[in-house]
């Protein structure tokens, strides 16, 4: 290979790459620009001035937001209560998935038999459903069970399929630790039990902590299942849907709903990098 076709490919891969970054970000910083724009629906073209109301919908006064064309035809009070919803079920979510996971992923790697595969499929099987399906399977099973639909079987469909996001993480953190350790341990006389709770559990932590963290986003952000297990309640997502869906656009409030997620993603992981940072110092 001659030294212009080497540079010929790493100028395509550059455009490709630059390419790819335009497509995958622009359209939120055109999301995060429209979210300062006095306009509804929210739009880059038309400029009507710059604005934080769409911000402050949240927590300005009674008279200003019934004085607002745009704002006064929104429930602040439904949307406040859809949010504690998702926290609720998020608050709930991530235990459970954190314990089943945390179940499946040493079941996977310390049991070793021949049925290991199949039970990897089976653990695996609800990542890999529609989420359609989990959440009206879930919806028959608990009414027939006598169970309404609502917050429960939210959760219960949530955690179906999120639970197997910790397990990977979980099962990729235990391939890598000694089982020399607990053999050791446990030739010198700890029970399992202390084993599991003085080697492992503490070995776990920065994956339990991880995975935590893409449950309660995973719980947070889910819509398909939701929307097919939540009878008559709300949620964060299932507002936000119902709140995009509609023809005459969606209102700006939800751009500055996005702008907020982004930025509190990015505080988060310029956090992490900087607490590995130190820890790597």
């Amino acid at each position: 290979m001659t030294s212009r076709s080497i540079i010929s490919s790493d100028r395509l891969l550059s455009l490709y790459t630059g390419g790819f970054l335009v497509f995958m970000f622009l359209p939120l910083l055109l999301m995060i620009l429209s979210s300062f724009n006095d306009a509804s629906p929210p739009t880059v073209t038309d400029w009507r001035g710059w604005t934080g109301k769409w911000y402050a919908f949240f927590w300005m006064p009674e008279e200003a937001l019934r004085a607002d064309p745009v704002l006064r035809v929104l429930d602040r009070d439904r949307m406040i209560a859809c949010i504690g919803n998702s926290l609720y079920v998020g608050a709930i979510v991530v235990p459970l998935s954190l314990l089943l996971g945390l179940s499946g992923a040493v079941l996977l790697t310390r049991w070793r038999a021949k049925a290991n595969s199949v039970l990897w499929w089976i653990l695996l099987s609800p990542m890999l459903a529609p989420g359609i399906v989990l959440g009206l399977s879930a919806l028959v099973f608990w009414q027939r069970l006598g169970i309404d639909a609502g917050l429960f079987t939210i959760i219960m469909a949530q955690v179906t399929f999120i639970a197997g996001y910790p397990m990977l993480i979980l099962m990729a953190r235990l391939q890598r630790q000694p089982v020399e350790l607990e053999e050791a341990a446990l030739d010198l006389g700890a029970s399992p039990f202390r084993v599991f709770r003085r080697l492992t559990l503490p070995y776990l932590a920065p994956a339990l902590i991880s995975a935590g963290v893409i449950a309660f986003m995973a719980s947070m952000e889910n819509y398909n299942t939701t929307m097919f297990a939540r009878g008559g309640a709300c949620t964060f997502a299932t507002e936000i849907g119902a709140m995009g869906r509609n023809a005459n656009g969606h209102p700006p409030v939800i751009n500055a709903v996005g702008t907020v997620i982004i930025l509190l993603t990015v505080a988060g992981a310029v956090v992490h990098t900087l607490l590995q940072r130190r820890e790597q110092r």
